[in-house]
């Protein structure tokens, strides 16, 4: 009973989980937060770092943030994509920027 009663509660858990990253991964279809996660990390976040210290996550929050839409988001991406010279395509803009929205911005619409 016990086990049954386990596994309904982590299954609820997952399916909460799962609800919750799909509400900002559809603002921007395609993108693919878990896949964001590793193109920030790998040439991102030294640049913020520098810029802000710590884990450079003080860029996205801020007070005075300059990101303050789901449309500003995805332009700041492209934006740094292309001063930095990345050469992303736009999936992967996509992916980064699902990845800021559900961890940082939680922009719906």
């Amino acid at each position: 009973m016990t086990k049954h009663l386990l596994t309904a509660l982590l299954l609820t858990c997952v399916g909460a989980t799962n609800a919750y990253a799909d509400q900002y991964s559809a603002l921007y279809p395609g993108g693919d937060p878990v896949v964001g996660k590793t193109l920030l990390q790998k040439n991102c976040i030294q640049c913020h770092a520098s810029s802000f210290g710590g884990d450079g996550s003080a860029i996205y929050t801020r007070e005075n943030r300059l990101v303050k839409t789901s449309r500003g988001l995805k332009a700041q991406v492209r934006n740094c994509n292309t001063m930095l010279g990345l050469k992303w395509f736009e999936d992967e803009e996509l992916h980064v920027t699902s990845y800021l929205n559900q961890t940082y911005y939680h922009f719906e619409k």
